[in-house]
């Protein structure tokens, strides 16, 4: 999920914007005329109280009323009626309930949930010996293995944090993540040896190292931490009585955004949001019992979604993929069965664009949820012929991954390929688990219409979204400001309310005062039928302000394709303003999740300028 913008410009409005309520004046009174002396009268009886005089007695008796309510005199919470909310619990149910299934399968490896379950124990067990307490940070850096699912329940049940790192970022930025939230614990998978060494040489804290070696690796990289993870977890107890958690607004998990502007913000998750997220991907996605889920997604992004824990909910099984490419997911759905998986644009795109050696007959439909980018009409096709469901979903860093759900209806099956791409492009309605989803105006907080035209900024409230940005109180206040979460993503509302992007607040283009929305530009790019990927930026403009710049990733054997027939494509989809004055191809930069780097496609379209 994208990290959150800075700060959201000003709501780009279509027509008339909703302002705030103007106060009634208060009504003149006239200026008393002289009255003749008259004589006392009696004192009249007391009036009821009006106005603010109304409120306040309201209020008062309102508030005895409370104290007094029966209801809330000897009926609290004690050991028998409340216990603090914790995703480690749905292991802890699946391995009572379905203790031989299969919970997890890696290569050769095959692991049932009664397995899993004591592996876990014998985690969080090691980690309390060696000292690890309430509230220590334990990091993890490793591709979608055993371990890395193990650490998403055995460092929560020890009492200790998650801080799961992405290893595609340099060894600068992971010795500041170490060091910004102060990693007592590191566990290494050996591939990555040789880049957590260099930030550990970066970093000022010195946490124990724990070596993974996966004997589904076997490429370079050598143990770094003279301790071996199998090592660790034998001298663990399986039986452990896990740590639960004494409030459920407990810390959970550690996950970091972005870093765009400057160092990455580290967003703390608690117990409750990431039992409630898990509990809405299995609602939202119609999830049921024993699914087999395909980790083509980073487990290190927002937990993975959070089907970490969700899947454990269903007792699914969880098939662990350490390599993310066509061959490999296509076979592991032949030979797996898998039913359901994740993730961005760009592993749909490895789908669609398999060689047929690549490519499998799938027997079974199975289930896609993707985020970021709305799927073009003709990639939905293909994923459809490949024997592939798209689920379109949005949410951020700070809100736990997917919190909003594009809520399909059976009678829009009815309408034409495009019709439903069109319908399928917007980010749809709140999770079940989300209190409340909103979009408006960032000056006034006041909604703006719901006419699919007038553009404002997507606010989150609820259980679902982040306690905070760690040892960041500015920018935590900043966020939660008027007791919403801010996006910093710019989108409209439909009359059936349902929600659609537009951007990010930074990536609107301001061109001849118009703004240009880079993702509708992006859409009509997608359809020409040379284009792979794109991405359109803005650049600065002399006479314009700024002008659109678009980066273009052409598919194999498209090499022929021209700037000049770009362009035409685009002028002939878009009014003429909107389309880009500049086409460059290339390779386009992107994160491990498969999120397209536009900081990045700004530098380079200020040095082509120069």
């Amino acid at each position: 999920m994208p990290a959150r913008a800075a700060k959201a410009k000003p709501a780009a409005k279509k027509g008339k914007a909703p302002t705030a309520r103007t106060k009634a004046k208060p009504a003149v009174k006239a200026k008393a005329h002289a009255k003749a002396k008259a004589p006392p009268k009696a004192r009249p009886a007391p009036r009821r109280a009006t106005g603010n005089k109304a409120l306040k007695a309201a209020a008062s008796r309102s508030r005895g009323q409370r104290r007094l309510n029966v209801y809330e005199t000897d009926l609290g919470k004690n050991a028998a009626n409340y216990e603090p909310l914790t995703p480690s619990v749905f292991l802890e149910r699946a391995a009572l309930v379905y203790p031989e299934k299969t919970a997890v399968i890696h290569g050769k490896r095959s692991v049932s949930y009664r397995t899993f379950f004591a592996r876990c124990r014998q985690l969080a067990s090691s980690l309390v010996r060696m000292g690890i307490k309430e509230g220590d940070t334990v990091a993890i850096l490793a591709p979608n293995t055993p371990e890395m699912l193990e650490a998403h329940y055995g460092v929560p049940m020890s009492g200790a944090v998650l801080n799961a790192i992405n290893y595609r970022l340099s060894a600068g930025e992971i010795g500041f993540i170490l060091d910004h939230g102060e990693a007592k614990v590191l566990l290494v998978d050996r591939e990555f040896a040789g880049l957590a060494k260099d930030a550990l040489a970066r970093a000022k804290v010195k946490p124990k190292v724990i070596d993974i070696d996966d004997p589904e690796y076997d490429g370079a990289g050598e143990p770094i931490g003279g301790l071996s993870y199998e090592d660790f977890l034998a001298g663990g107890d399986p039986d452990f009585a896990w740590i639960k958690p004494r409030d459920e607004w407990q810390a959970i998990a550690l996950n970091y955004t972005s870093g765009t502007t400057g160092n990455p913000k580290g967003v703390v998750y608690h117990h409750r949001g990431a039992y409630l997220l898990a509990l809405g991907n299995l609602i939202s996605a119609s999830i049921r019992q024993h699914p087999v889920y395909l980790w083509s997604l980073p487990m290190f992004h927002c937990n993975g979604w959070c089907f970490t824990w969700s899947i454990s909910v269903v007792a699914g099984t969880h098939v662990c993929l350490r390599r993310v490419n066509a061959q490999t997911m296509f076979e592991a759905c032949e030979k797996y069965g898998v039913t359901h998986m994740c993730g961005a644009p760009i592993v749909m795109s490895m789908l669609v664009n398999a060689s047929d050696k690549e490519r499998k007959a799938l027997t079974q439909q199975v289930e896609f949820m993707t985020a970021a980018a709305p799927p073009p009409a003709a990639t939905l096709a293909r994923m459809e012929a490949a024997g592939f469901a798209v689920h379109h979903v949005y949410g951020l860093t700070e809100t736990y991954g997917p919190a909003v759900v594009n809520a399909w209806h059976s009678e829009w099956d009815a309408h034409d390929p495009e019709t439903r791409a069109r319908i399928k492009a917007r980010q749809g309605v709140r999770y079940p688990v989300l209190e409340d989803l909103a979009v408006k105006d960032p000056e006034t907080m006041q909604d703006v219409p719901r006419d699919g035209e007038t553009m404002g900024e997507v606010f989150f409230r609820g259980n679902v979204v982040m306690k905070g940005y760690l040892k960041n109180p500015k920018a935590t206040k900043e966020a939660f400001a008027g007791g919403w979460f801010h996006s910093g993503d710019l989108g409209v509302w439909h009359k059936d309310g349902y929600i659609q992007l537009k951007d990010r607040s930074k990536d609107i283009i301001i061109s001849g005062g118009e703004n240009i929305s880079s993702i509708e530009v992006e859409d009509v790019l997608m359809k020409h039928p040379a284009v792979n990927l794109a991405a359109v930026v803005g650049r600065a403009d002399e006479k314009w302000g700024e002008a659109p710049v678009a980066f273009i990733e052409l598919k194999p054997g498209k090499a022929d394709v021209t700037e000049a027939e770009i362009i035409a494509h685009c002028r002939a989809n878009l009014a003429h303003y909107k389309a880009p004055k500049n086409v460059i191809f290339c390779d386009l930069p992107k994160t491990s999740t498969g999120k397209i780097q536009k900081f990045r496609l700004r530098e380079l379209a200020a040095q082509k300028a120069a």
